[in-house]
């Protein structure tokens, strides 16, 4: 009995760091898919993470040369 219940605690506390480890989403889901959908492809809710997590990269390298270039304002140029 203790093995099933250290299993399913082991089990949840997985599950919980996942959820926790993935960010925030950035772009409207709705809009992605129905851009993908006007282009004749289909769209998983997988590459809704994906395309947030490039978005979340391009933002990060755009505040690093803005910061680089003694600004606290992103420009398009930084992007």
């Amino acid at each position: 009995m203790e093995d099933l219940k250290t299993m399913a605690k082991k089990k949840a506390k997985k599950k919980a760091s996942a959820k926790a480890s993935k960010k925030e989403v950035l772009v409207v889901a709705s809009k992605v898919k129905a851009f993908v959908r006007s282009k004749g492809c289909m769209c998983s809710a997988d590459a809704i993470q994906a395309v947030s997590d490039c978005v979340y990269c391009c933002l990060e390298k755009a505040i690093t040369r803005c910061q680089a270039n003694r600004r606290s304002t992103v420009k398009p140029q930084d992007l």
